[in-house]
């Protein structure tokens, strides 16, 4: 079953950056709309960036808008998550899949922890 590779991930302290990347494949990749959710313990999945096949039309969640930056590269099948001014609160652990997601593609994701 294919599913989504995440990496980038780590432990950074406050106001800092990371980039997280996500190896994509298949048919979910191919043609579709991807996106980032990230998952804290005891909370909903949210989701916080999606990207348009062409790159053109990417959305935030209010929570990161200003502060993360998702884009693709379509000819490597990667996806990306360009995360800057990081808070305490982004805490959580990242996914990317389609967008709508499908089940089967969940992967084990990246943690992202940030400290003050």
């Amino acid at each position: 079953q294919v599913q989504a590779v995440e990496s980038g991930g780590g432990l950074v302290q406050a106001g800092g950056s990371l980039r997280l990347s996500c190896a994509a494949s298949g048919r979910i990749f191919t043609d579709s709309a991807m996106a980032w959710f990230r998952h804290t313990p005891g909370q909903e999945r949210e989701l916080i960036a999606t990207i348009s096949w062409s790159g053109r039309s990417p959305g935030y969640a209010d929570s990161v808008k200003g502060r993360f930056t998702i884009s693709r590269d379509n000819a490597k099948n990667m996806l990306y998550l360009q995360m800057n001014s990081l808070k305490p609160e982004d805490t959580a652990k990242y996914y990317c899949n389609g967008d709508p997601p499908e089940e089967p593609y969940w992967g084990q994701g990246t943690q992202v922890t940030v400290v003050s």
